[in-house]
């Protein structure tokens, strides 16, 4: 791939929290690429390592995390117009140069706005503030980018929201208003961490709507979080499946849809309520739970739960990244034709 064509190329990504119990390995060795203009959705249940990716990326990794290896290569275009990449995973979290990047080359939508905004302040308040941080305007100026911009993000009488305070918008509005915050300097990166979870379906297609709206409008590329497989049919062009802070599986969105390779990735499939099943047709179901952090089962750490479970390798043998056809990667033995072909052997010789 084309360097022009990439964004950000996240690589060997490694984010720990050393606490008492133990070291958690909330991010172990994630490798991906957000192209530019285009949208990666990131996949996996609560406890995976969704979120830390994302804030390691914009360097706000809640203490005692930090990011321990890998890198995060960001290509940003310079005055001059020629792009360099720049590794946000060396740069000071409170430096001056994360602080020019994050909310204006990169920002990021929260899961629940009520917790993101500030109570004591008004929205135009904080929806203001990036712009007076990273643009050389006056406070009219600046309320006149906000207002617009809450135009934008579909807010009736936006010059009103601009002065009201957050706990006097409805769910949807207070989304809303967090999504032009996070795009009211342009960025050409923007992170959305689960921004419909708390949101009625209703509200959750207008917002998605509003999303793609705006990428197609600004350029910009997005970084998809959800455990919500219905959204990213919804937005995905890429996806990736995280488990236990590794990436299990990679694939274009419908390559994944169609033809998932890790047993991980089938069975979020096979849960997905469809209205094609029979009336009291139980929902399918991924046994077992998802193991503590503490405590990472040795060989590859879906083994407990796999319905493919081979003994005496998924158990002992950690599984590297295979390349399938067509850009396809899973983190799977089943794709190891050597040891597969040991296993189904094993009967016969005995």
């Amino acid at each position: 791939m084309a360097n022009d064509e990439i964004l950000l190329d996240v690589k060997g990504l490694k984010t720990q929290f050393a606490l008492e119990e133990g070291t958690v390995r909330a991010v172990d060795g994630v490798d991906f690429t957000v192209k530019r203009g285009k949208t990666l959705c990131v996949v996996g249940e609560s406890g995976c390592g969704k979120s830390v990716t994302a804030r390691a990326i914009l360097g706000i990794v809640p203490s005692p995390g930090k990011v321990v290896d890998g890198q995060m290569l960001f290509y940003k275009e310079d005055e001059n117009g020629s792009v360099r990449p720049i590794d946000l995973a060396t740069l000071r979290p409170n430096g001056q140069e994360i602080r020019s990047i994050r909310g204006a080359e990169i920002s990021m939508v929260f899961q629940e706005p009520m917790t993101s905004f500030s109570p004591v302040y008004k929205i135009g308040h904080q929806i203001r503030e990036p712009i007076l941080i990273h643009q050389q305007v006056s406070k009219a100026e600046a309320r006149e980018i906000a207002i617009d911009m809450l135009r934008r993000c579909g807010l009736p009488r936006p010059e009103r929201v601009f002065d009201q305070y957050p706990w006097e918008l409805s769910g949807g509005m207070r989304q809303r208003a967090m999504i032009a915050r996070a795009l009211v300097c342009r960025p050409s990166l923007l992170i959305a961490d689960e921004p419909t979870t708390a949101l009625d379906v209703t509200t959750e297609t207008q917002i998605l709507e509003l999303m793609k709206e705006l990428q197609d409008e600004l350029g910009m590329a997005i970084l998809f979080i959800t455990h919500d497989l219905g959204v990213v049919a919804e937005v995905a062009e890429e996806v990736i499946v995280m488990y236990l802070g590794k990436v299990v599986e990679r694939a274009d969105v419908i390559s994944l849809f169609y033809e998932a390779k890790h047993p991980y990735t089938q069975a979020l499939l096979r849960s997905i309520p469809t209205i094609s099943k029979e009336r009291r047709h139980r929902l399918d179901t991924i046994e077992g739970m998802v193991p503590d952090p503490y405590n990472v089962p040795s060989g590859c750490p879906f083994h407990p739960r796999c319905p493919a479970f081979m003994p005496g390798i998924c158990d002992v043998i950690e599984p590297p990244i295979y390349a399938l056809e067509k850009g396809h990667l899973a983190r799977c033995h089943l794709y190891n034709e050597e040891l597969v072909g040991n296993v189904m052997d094993e009967p016969a010789s005995s």
